[in-house]
């Protein structure tokens, strides 16, 4: 997910961390200055509601503004 400033996407990996959910951020060097995001990674131990937590969790964190 594109989050574009490092800090922000710091803030919003440490967000969901907290709620147990361990999405970590990109940035750089893996990805250049201004592009960090956070990678989303899904398996097939994952359930329906796992998701829809998920999906909560980051509908929340993203429209956090710090």
């Amino acid at each position: 997910i594109m989050i574009g400033d490092e800090t922000r996407a710091m803030k919003i990996a440490a967000a969901l961390r907290e709620q147990g959910i361990f999405i970590p951020a990109i940035r750089y060097p893996t990805v250049a200055r201004g592009q960090a995001r956070l990678r989303v990674t899904l398996s097939a131990a994952h359930e329906a509601a796992d998701i829809a937590r998920l999906r909560a969790a980051l509908h929340s964190a993203l429209n956090f503004k710090p």
